[in-house]
């Protein structure tokens, strides 16, 4: 049985659409494929985005050029969201924190919230 950290999710699908694993320490070749199809897939995100506050900040926006927008920001979500899965599996598994009285967990201060 494989745990939780064995397995990664790639960054691409298959010819039917599902979701590519990888059974790998890490540095491969494919490993390292699939790192550099993260960081491109997390760069054009980031231009996309740029691009939408140019888009969107402009009043005279044109609807088809709106709707592009938001087909290729659906897209490059799908791809970020797919990188966040894949690297948050990837994360080592730790001991939740216990704390006195039924603390949750670490806390932040009010100030952390503006």
């Amino acid at each position: 049985m494989t745990t939780h950290n064995e397995l990664r999710l790639l960054p691409w699908s298959g010819p039917e659409g599902n979701p590519c694993y990888l059974s790998t320490e890490g540095s491969g070749f494919l490993s390292r494929l699939a790192d550099n199809t993260e960081a491109v897939q997390l760069e054009m995100a980031g231009e996309l985005l740029e691009r939408a506050l140019e888009v969107l900040g402009d009043g005279e926006a044109e609807p088809n050029e709106v709707r592009l927008l938001a087909v290729d920001m659906t897209e490059a979500l799908r791809d970020v969201r797919r990188v966040a899965i894949s690297r948050g599996h990837r994360l080592p598994i730790s001991d939740p924190p216990t704390g006195e009285g039924g603390d949750e967990g670490p806390r932040l201060p009010a100030a952390a919230f503006g």
